[in-house]
């Protein structure tokens, strides 16, 4: 297939494009490089993309879906068969004034995506959404079914929209759409500003280590790979139906408490954290935990990395890059 990959120089769509280029498919890769992101490990990213043996079936485009002739006309060029959108603002701790550039990124910026797949007549859009949709009053493990009507933060409200424009657009215009549900992904090439490379720099560095909530908020740690894995599974099986439109969750369905995580760091790391505990964040659930049994029920994958032998990878990973 000929895929669209937006956000492509982020840090799952990184993943997934490798993952498609692999297997022989064009992944035609879309990215506006936002400077509020670590622009190098971007650029880093997309480098190692055109380094794989798979190299010759990728393109990159400098642009921003939020542009609608641009993404009109790069889908007029490229035709692509299916979509992977995966370009987001991402972060539940928006720092005050930045709701406005949530909402162009995630909720404009989707619609863009929206009426080019549907003018395009794509065979399938998957987009990402988020374990923060289910906000406040999901009872655990958390199931697709549940209301997810009171988000926590800005940009769980913009990923819920981003749900509730695909289902009008599929019934309207019946575009086959699929939104993932991502549960606390960490791997390599991960964000610098997410807990796992945080707790890793200081860790390696000595420094002292601000944790959250006495560290007694959980997450569903899901691997990269295994999140990759899903992307891929669900993209080759599009819903059926009228509309034609569903989301899944992507997560282990094992919950780990944010101390727990950090002792598997410590050991793999031989170091001791020098912990200073602070209050949780607004924005931040008290646990995140997903029953991916519709997603194993719709691909017959669910993700089984363990977040020990995940950490073990993403160590090993970050002393590769980090050095001597």
């Amino acid at each position: 297939m000929r895929v669209l990959v937006t956000g492509a120089a982020g840090f799952i769509a990184h993943h997934v494009s490798a993952r498609l280029l692999a297997r022989g498919d064009a992944v035609i890769g879309v990215d506006n490089l936002d400077p509020a992101g670590d622009v190098a490990l971007k650029q880093a990213r997309l480098a190692r993309l055109r380094a794989l043996p798979g190299a010759r079936d990728f393109t990159f485009r400098h642009q921003d879906v939020t542009d609608g002739p641009a993404l009109r006309a790069l889908f007029e060029q490229t035709r692509p068969e299916a979509v992977v959108h995966l370009a987001a603002r991402v972060g539940v701790r928006a720092p005050a004034g930045t709701a406005q550039a949530y909402v162009d990124a995630n909720v404009s910026g989707f619609l863009q995506v929206l009426e080019q797949s549907s003018a395009a007549r794509v065979r399938h859009l998957v987009y990402a959404s988020s374990s923060s949709v289910y906000g406040a009053g999901s009872a655990p493990p958390f199931q697709e079914g549940a209301a997810a009507d009171h988000p926590l933060s800005v940009y769980a409200a913009t990923k819920r929209a981003d749900e509730l424009l695909a289902h009008a657009y599929s019934h309207l215009h019946g575009l086959p759409v699929s939104g993932l549900r991502f549960f606390t992904v960490y791997g390599p090439w991960g964000r610098p500003d997410m807990a796992p490379l945080r707790f890793l720099r200081a860790l390696r560095e000595g420094t002292e280590l601000p944790l959250h909530g006495d560290g007694q908020m959980q997450r569903d740690f899901t691997y990269v790979e295994d999140v990759a894995e899903a992307v891929l599974r669900v993209l080759d099986r599009p819903p059926q139906g009228a509309p034609a439109c569903r989301v899944l969750n992507v997560g282990r369905g094992e919950p780990v408490s944010m101390r727990a995580f950090l002792a598997v760091l410590e050991r793999l790391m031989g170091a001791r954290a020098r912990v200073r505990s602070t209050p949780a964040q607004p924005g931040e659930m008290d646990a995140t935990w997903a029953d991916p049994s519709a997603l194993e029920r719709e691909t017959g994958f669910r993700p089984r990395v363990s977040v020990e032998e995940g950490l073990a990878r993403l160590v090993t990973w970050f002393q590769e890059q980090s050095g001597p």
